[in-house]
C-alpha cells in the first residue's frame, strides 16, 4: 500500500521526503531540482543568498522541473555588535589565516539588515513553499507569503516553539532534534534546553498542535522515516543525507569526511559562526572551540572565519570547514539524489511492512 500523508496531498509530492535547506552552497539548482523531480520536496536554503542570487537559483530550478520546490531564510536575528576589543577572536585564527597562506584576518563588519529583500526575492521566486528557522517570522512577513498562496513552515526544537509557530498562523511545524547537523533553531529557550531527541520531540509535539510535524535530526534512511511517520509526522527532513549526493554542491573533503566518520564523530560548536551548530569534529573546532571568549557573536564569527574556509575548500583542507553533519552520519552514501530518493521510499516501505 503507498504511503500517503495529508501534508504529502497537500504539497503534491510522492514520497514523505523533504531535503533540508543546506545554506552555503550545498543546496544546488542542480540538487533541488533532482530531489523534485524524484517526487519529493526539495530547498533553496537562502539564508547566505543575495537577493539576485535567490532570483537566480530560483529560476535555474524552475528551468529544470515544474514540480514544486521550497526557499528557507533565517528569521530576523537581532544586531550583533563587536566586543570592545575583538583581538582575542582575531589572534585565535591568525595562525589558521597564515597557515592557508592568507593576510591576516580583520575585524567583521556588523553585516547589514537585508532580510525585507531576501525575502522579497524568496516571495518572488515561485517557490510554492517558504520555510524559516531561527525564530519566528515577523507578522507582516506571513503575510505577505499568504498573500501569495506559499505554505508556510517553521522550525522548532521545543514543544512550546511548535506551539509558538502554530499559534503565529504556520501550516506545518518541522521539529528539529538535538541529533540534526548544521545550527540550531532554537529561538525561544536557551540553546541547551532545546536539545531534545527527534524520538522524544516528535510525538509531544504531534500530540500539541494541530498542524502537521516534520521529523528531522538524525534521519537517513526508509527506517528513520517509518520511525518519525509512526511517531506521528507526516514527513521527513534530511540534511545530511544529501549532501554526500553527486549534486550536492558542498567540497569534495566535505563529502569525503562525511563518509569517514562515525557517529560519535559530530560535536556542538560556536567556532566557526557564533552560534550552536552541529558538525564533525575537526581541528580548527577543537583548537577554537576551546577558548569560548574569544569566539564572536553570530553572525560576525561567521564572517571572520568565512575567508578561512573559502580557501580551505579550495585546497581541501577539511581540518578548517565547518563540516556540518547530523549524528546518522554513519549511513551516508555516495549516489545521485534520485537514487537516493527511490532508496529511501523503497526502505521505508520495507520498514513499515515489517511492523504490519
Amino acid at each position: 500500500m503507498p504511503i500517503e500523508t495529508g501534508l504529502m496531498r497537500r504539497l503534491g509530492l510522492a514520497h514523505p521526503i523533504i531535503q533540508a535547506p543546506l545554506a552555503g552552497g550545498g543546496d544546488t539548482p542542480a540538487l533541488v531540482a533532482a530531489v523534485c523531480e524524484a517526487g519529493a520536496l526539495g530547498f533553496i536554503g537562502a539564508a547566505y543568498l543575495t537577493p539576485q542570487q535567490i532570483a537566480e537559483a530560483a529560476r535555474e530550478v524552475r528551468q529544470r522541473t515544474p514540480r514544486p520546490f521550497g526557499v528557507n531564510l533565517f528569521a530576523p536575528l537581532a544586531q550583533a555588535t563587536l566586543p570592545p576589543d575583538p583581538g582575542p577572536a582575531l589572534r585565535r585564527v591568525m595562525p589558521f589565516f597564515a597557515e592557508l597562506g592568507l593576510p591576516p584576518p580583520a575585524a567583521p563588519n556588523p553585516p547589514e539588515d537585508s532580510f525585507a529583500q531576501q525575502l522579497a526575492a524568496a516571495l518572488d521566486s515561485g517557490a510554492a513553499v517558504f520555510s524559516f528557522t531561527m525564530g519566528l517570522l515577523p507578522a507582516a512577513a506571513l503575510a505577505a507569503a499568504r498573500e501569495r498562496a506559499m505554505f508556510l513552515m517553521g522550525t522548532a526544537t521545543t514543544v512550546d516553539e511548535a506551539v509558538a509557530l502554530e499559534r503565529a498562523g504556520v501550516d506545518a511545524v518541522i521539529l528539529q532534534g538535538s541529533e540534526a547537523g548544521g545550527h540550531r533553531a532554537s529561538f525561544a529557550v536557551d540553546f541547551e534546553a532545546g536539545m531534545v531527541g527527534t524520538m522524544a520531540l516528535v510525538p509531544q509535539v504531534a500530540d500539541a498542535v494541530g498542524v502537521p510535524v516534520v521529523a528531522s535530526g538524525g534521519i537517513m534512511d526508509g527506517r528513520g522515516i517509518a520511525a518519525a511517520l509512526v511517531l506521528g509526522a507526516e514527513a521527513a527532513q534530511l540534511g545530511t543525507a544529501f549532501l554526500t549526493c553527486e549534486e550536492s554542491g558542498v567540497p569534495e573533503a566535505y563529502k569525503a569526511a562525511i563518509m569517514a566518520a562515525r557517529e560519535h564523530e559530530t560535536g556542538m560548536t560556536r567556532a566557526f559562526s557564533g552560534r550552536p551548530a552541529r558538525g564533525i569534529v575537526n581541528r580548527l573546532m577543537k583548537e577554537v572551540g576551546a577558548d569560548p571568549a574569544a569566539i564572536l557573536p553570530f553572525p560576525l564569527q561567521n564572517a571572520l572565519t568565512r575567508p578561512l574556509r573559502s580557501a580551505a575548500a579550495k585546497q581541501g583542507r577539511a581540518e578548517f570547514l565547518s563540516l556540518w553533519a547530523g549524528q546518522g552520519l554513519g549511513l551516508a552514501r555516495r549516489q545521485k539524489a534520485a537514487q537516493l530518493i527511490e532508496r529511501l521510499a523503497r526502505e521505508t516501505a520495507a520498514a513499515i511492512a515489517r511492523i504490519a
